[in-house]
């Protein structure tokens, strides 16, 4: 299913399409380098077609080696087509690219026509809210929602994303359904946010496409996008489409 969505987010690209694979949400894991390998090479031998030219943006740290605001760092940005975020740690990537030089050129780099394209972790880190995922689940916080990094503010939008929605890895002892919080604890969740954010829950190996030039927004792959606001929640399937006005208070 993934390999289907880039495929579709692609063919739309310049070739070679120059890929950058972020690894933010994971700078914290020691094995960061495997992941973002993994990435590289699923993306070259998976996307051949494209001829993608593959760099990685190792802007895992504020302050550190790798610092989010380093001009080397962010290089690979400058040019790339296809900007992809993925695995790790929400709270740690919002937190880790809030006002930096690499969250700036996301920005400038999406206006002028790349495509930024964003799973699991990284997806939830730049709504306007940020559900903290592994602070709830392993260690037992409180319910709390933390700032994210809005990236759809631009768009006129009010976005919360919370992928994994039909998680199901719990089986019949724990509900890890709604991004592993359960039903019951969502239903608290829900009641923090404020009345003017809309939800977007992504079942698993399904993409919610954002097309800003055309104000739609297109549903792939196996299970449903679920838009949930304060006037109620619908559900989209694969191929489906929708505007941008459900997506407003």
């Amino acid at each position: 299913r993934g390999q289907q969505v880039h495929t579709e987010l692609m063919r739309r690209l310049p070739r070679p399409v120059r890929v950058a694979i972020l690894e933010t949400p994971a700078g914290f894991q020691p094995n960061v380098t495997v992941i973002s390998s993994k990435l590289r090479a699923f993306f070259e031998q998976h996307l051949r077609n494209f001829q993608p030219a593959v760099s990685v943006v190792a802007a895992r740290q504020r302050g550190g080696i790798f610092d989010p605001d380093s001009t080397e760092v962010i290089r690979p940005l400058l040019d790339a087509h296809y900007i992809f975020a993925g695995p790790g740690s929400p709270t740690y990537m919002a937190r880790h690219l809030e006002g930096t030089r690499t969250l700036e050129l996301l920005l400038c780099r999406n206006a002028e026509g790349a495509t930024l394209s964003f799973a699991s972790a990284a997806a939830i880190s730049v709504g306007r809210f940020v559900l903290p995922v592994y602070e709830i689940y392993k260690v037992g916080d409180d319910l709390h929602w933390l700032p994210g990094l809005d990236l759809f503010a631009p768009l006129g939008l009010n976005l919360t994303v919370l992928p994994h929605w039909n998680n199901n890895e719990g089986g019949s002892e724990l509900d890890t359904s709604h991004c592993f919080m359960g039903v019951e604890r969502f239903r608290y969740l829900r009641r923090l946010l404020p009345a003017e954010t809309t939800m977007l829950a992504i079942d698993e190996h399904t993409a919610c496409i954002l097309e800003p030039d055309e104000q739609s927004v297109r549903v792939m792959g196996a299970g449903t996008v679920n838009v949930i606001s304060s006037t109620g929640e619908t559900s989209f399937a694969d191929g489906d489409y929708f505007g941008f006005e459900l997506l407003r208070p």
